[in-house]
C-alpha cells in the first residue's frame, strides 16, 4: 500500500503497518481518496486535513481519531466506530453514516449536508454549528447532543417528527393479559396530553384513554377485560379508563423514558 502525504510517500503492507512504522501522526493531510480502509484499525490516528473523499471506511475502528477538517465527502462509514472522534470542521457531505457510533464525537461546524445519519448513535455528540441540511436523522440517537447553532437542524429534526402538535391522536400499543396473551390496546391521546417521538416510530404520551382492547386479529374483547404493561405489570389498561403518567419526561430524545408508549399504526403495535 502506498500513501501520498505532505512529507512524501509512505509504503507498507497495510495502513496499520504504516502507522506502526511511521507513527500515528504520519497521515496528517494524507491523500486517501477512494482508499479501501474497510475494517481498518486507525484508533488514535492523526488524520486531520486528510483527503478521504469516497473512501471505504465501513466497520473501521476510528475511536478517538483526529479527523478535524478532513474531507469525508461520500465516504462509506457504515458500522464504523467514531466515538470520541474529532470531526471539527470535517466535510461529511453525502457521507454514509448509517448506524455509526458517533457518541461524544466532536462535530462542531462539520458539513453534514445530505449525510445519512439514520440509526447513528449521536448521544452527547457536539454538533454546535454543524450544517445538517438534508441530513437523514431517522432513528438517530440524539440524547444529550449539543445542537446549538446547528444550521437547518430544526428542519432536519422536524422531518423525523411523526406526531401532530395539536389535536387528538389515535395510538396503539401491545400489552398482555394475565396469562401473558398479547392484547392490542387502542388509545386516544387527547389534545391536552404531552406527546413526543424521538427520531423513530415509537411515541410517548403523558395521558391516554383506553378506547378498546383487542386480540391480535382485531376482535374486541369483553368490556371488563384488563391488560397490563409488559414493562410494569402494575400499570393496567381497561376500556373507558384514562391513565396519567405524572413523571412524563419532556425530553423527546429519551425514547424509553417514562410515559405511555404507543405507535400510530396498529400493525406496528401488533408486531412489536
Amino acid at each position: 500500500m502506498k500513501i501520498t502525504t505532505p512529507n512524501g510517500i509512505l509504503e507498507g503492507e497495510n495502513i496499520e503497518a504504516i502507522l506502526k512504522e511511521h507513527g500515528f501522526d504520519c497521515l496528517h493531510g494524507a491523500d486517501l481518496r477512494h482508499a479501501n480502509l474497510s475494517h481498518a484499525s486507525l484508533r488514535g490516528a492523526d488524520l486531520h486535513y486528510a483527503d478521504l473523499h469516497g473512501a471505504d471506511l465501513s466497520s473501521a475502528d476510528l475511536y478517538g481519531v483526529d479527523l478535524s477538517h478532513a474531507d469525508l465527502r461520500s465516504a462509506d462509514l457504515r458500522g464504523a466506530d467514531l466515538s470520541r472522534a474529532d470531526l471539527h470542521g470535517a466535510n461529511l457531505r453525502s457521507a454514509d453514516l448509517y448506524g455509526v457510533d458517533l457518541s461524544r464525537a466532536d462535530l462542531r461546524s462539520a458539513d453534514l449536508r445530505g449525510a445519512d445519519l439514520s440509526r447513528a448513535d449521536l448521544h452527547y455528540a457536539d454538533l454546535h454549528g454543524a450544517d445538517l441540511s438534508r441530513a437523514d436523522l431517522h432513528y438517530a440517537d440524539l440524547h444529550g447532543a449539543n445542537l446549538r447553532g446547528a444550521n437547518h437542524v430544526k428542519l432536519s429534526i422536524a422531518k423525523t417528527s411523526i406526531l401532530p402538535d395539536e389535536g387528538d391522536v389515535i395510538g396503539w400499543k401491545k400489552a398482555n393479559a394475565d396469562d401473558e396473551t398479547p392484547i392490542i390496546v387502542k388509545l386516544l391521546i387527547p389534545a391536552d396530553a404531552q406527546r413526543s417521538n424521538s427520531t423513530g416510530r415509537k411515541c410517548r404520551a403523558s395521558k391516554a384513554q383506553v378506547l378498546d382492547l383487542q386480540d391480535k386479529q382485531g376482535n374486541s374483547l369483553p368490556p371488563d377485560s384488563t391488560a397490563h404493561s409488559s414493562y410494569d405489570p402494575d400499570f393496567t389498561y381497561k376500556k373507558g379508563e384514562t391513565m396519567h403518567v405524572e413523571d412524563f419526561d419532556t425530553n423527546r430524545w429519551n425514547e424509553c423514558a417514562p410515559g405511555i408508549h404507543f405507535f400510530i399504526t396498529r400493525i406496528e403495535a401488533a408486531e412489536y
